[in-house]
């Protein structure tokens, strides 16, 4: 197992879809490369934080400093 083909199967590895080997080679290799394991504890939260189906508003300045940092970015794409 090398980071590479971690990274092409921590989806199915978080959702459970791996068989017995190869969750075992990921655990291996997981012990061993802490920056594995950050991508695999980041993509758990983002796939918690997504999962509950609940809506985060934003404060409505913090809206308005992200939509006009968009339109800056927008007529500024290299910038």
């Amino acid at each position: 197992m090398n980071c590479r083909h971690l990274i092409l199967e921590v989806s199915n590895y978080i959702d459970g879809e791996v068989d017995a080997a190869l969750r075992q080679e990921i655990e291996e290799h997981l012990k061993d490369c802490p920056d594995c394991m950050v991508v695999v504890i980041q993509m758990k939260l983002t796939v918690e934080i997504f999962c509950d189906n609940q809506v985060v508003e934003l404060p409505q300045d913090v809206r308005s400093r992200l939509h006009e940092a968009l339109q800056r970015r927008i007529r500024n794409p290299g910038s």
